[in-house]
């Protein structure tokens, strides 16, 4: 078995935050049981016991929430335990952790230098607008000057950060004033990524909500800012326009939105549950247990339902687009199903046609360079 990618939600849909567009309270909505609680050791140990056991060069474990630090760093420090325990194959061990960044402190950024987390700080651009997004579960309170905090300590520690960055309309509205903050603040390593409309409801229909056009004159205005800089030699790290440039130059994306087709992925929840995906860990989707079944018996089941194979059935017209080298169809999170056809179609494809109009030459200039 080649590499093999775990996402672990050691809190379940727990959160200190309370976000007016979060994806995953609209999952846990929708499923028979809202919150799992807090993954228990014995379940930690069963997870990372069966997927370090089985993979081969590589395996990389990413902790994501609802907000994952609830759990303690205790929880962590286990974690890597078991890490080293049975890594009897002696592979690369990749940790990640997206955070809020509410709790950590001193004690948590020195276990994750030690350890060579990689962490992604959850911050909706500039405070006012990060503070009309997230806020304080108990108290309704703006949040942006803790998680500042969190980024000023990573940055004392020399903890490898990026921010992650969901688009809002707020945010596709401000795209300069954000990215013109963000170069202030010194965040060198940014991902955007378009906030998502309730599962299987109609689109655009919440206050935050990115309509297609709002959406492709946002990447068509960060890509200019961001082009500027890069003529200057300074720009920042932009995950999409990174795997658009590797796109153009013929290599595979590293982000699998931009990939075309679902990967094989093993998001886990606190109870040991496993999905395919993060943004579908309904009942339907539900592959098994790692406290009761092994690896082969959920990858069986992934196959039983199709989920992989369900992101091969773009429509033709998208096929046969010219943009389609670099834009292969989007995430399937954002594909709305045609009963007619039994296709996908995206619902940002004109927000991508918009942007390659204006940019895909200078996206196939960029790989020479």
């Amino acid at each position: 078995m080649p590499a093999i990618s775990v996402l672990i939600k050691p809190a379940s849909s727990l959160c200190n935050m309370s976000c007016d567009y979060c994806f995953y309270c609209d999952e846990a909505e929708k499923r028979t049981q809202k919150s799992f609680g807090f993954m228990s050791q014995q379940t930690l140990k069963n997870v990372i016991r069966k997927t370090m056991l089985r993979a081969e060069g590589m395996i990389s474990y990413a902790y994501q929430g609802g907000e994952p630090t609830l759990r303690g760093l205790d929880f962590f420090k286990q974690a890597v335990a078991f890490q080293k325990q049975y890594n009897k194959h002696h592979i690369a061990v990749h940790n990640a952790l997206q955070t809020n960044g509410y709790l950590l402190d001193d004690t948590w950024c020195e276990f994750l230098k030690e350890n060579q987390f990689l962490v992604g700080l959850s911050l909706d651009g500039t405070p006012q607008i990060h503070d009309s997004l997230r806020h304080d579960r108990k108290t309704g309170g703006a949040t942006s000057k803790r998680v500042l905090k969190a980024a000023r300590l990573m940055d004392d520690y020399g903890v490898d950060y990026n921010i992650l960055t969901v688009v809002t309309s707020e945010i596709a509205e401000n795209v300069a004033d954000v990215y013109s903050y963000y170069r202030e603040m010194g965040w060198h390593y940014q991902q955007y990524i378009a906030c998502l409309d309730p599962l299987e409801e109609e689109h655009a229909k919440t206050s935050h909500g990115l309509t297609p056009e709002l959406y492709g004159q946002f990447l068509i205005d960060l890509f200019y800012l961001w082009l500027q800089d890069l003529k200057k030699g300074k720009q920042p790290y932009i995950r999409q326009f990174e795997n658009w440039v590797g796109l153009s130059a013929g290599y595979g994306a590293e982000a699998c939105d931009q990939r075309g087709t679902c990967g094989i992925q093993n998001v886990v929840e606190a109870d040991g549950s496993v999905y395919p995906c993060d943004f579908y860990m309904l009942d339907a989707y539900r592959l098994g247990n790692f406290n009761e079944d092994q690896l082969d018996a959920i990858d069986n089941r992934r196959k039983e339902i199709g989920f992989i194979e369900r992101s091969h059935k773009l429509d033709e017209a998208c096929k046969s687009c010219g943009y389609y080298r670099l834009c292969r169809g989007g995430c399937q999170r954002n594909r709305d199903f045609d009963a007619a056809t039994g296709l996908y179609k995206n619902y940002f494809c004109e927000s991508y046609k918009m942007f390659f109009e204006k940019y895909y030459d200078t996206l196939l200039q960029l790989k020479r360079i």
